[in-house]
């Protein structure tokens, strides 16, 4: 009995501990918290990493693909056909990796 007059008595306190305690634990590890953001903001840095080094494959592959389109690179062509198929010249050493 006596617990439930202390209680009645100091609601107000007990609810701005709770509102206090539940707001500070969303801040820190809610959904939007503190840490969720700091996991995004890797997950972003990852993204960008990922975007560019996509970008310079992209750039690579259409730079190939130039190469072997329209008027024909054959120092290009000769690259391509020693490495496909190990061919060298008359008194050429190759080295495979």
């Amino acid at each position: 009995m006596r617990f439930i007059k202390i209680i009645n008595k100091r609601k107000l306190t007990l609810l701005s501990i709770f509102m206090f305690l539940y707001v500070l634990l969303n801040l820190i590890d809610g959904e939007r918290g503190l840490i969720s953001y700091y996991e995004k903001q890797k997950k972003i840095e990852q993204l960008f990493k990922q975007k560019k080094a996509l970008t310079v494959e992209l750039n690579l592959v259409e730079k190939k693909n130039r190469l072997l389109t329209g008027v024909i690179d054959t120092d290009y062509l000769e690259i391509l056909y020693r490495k496909k198929f190990m061919v060298g010249r008359d008194a050429e050493k190759i080295y495979i990796k």
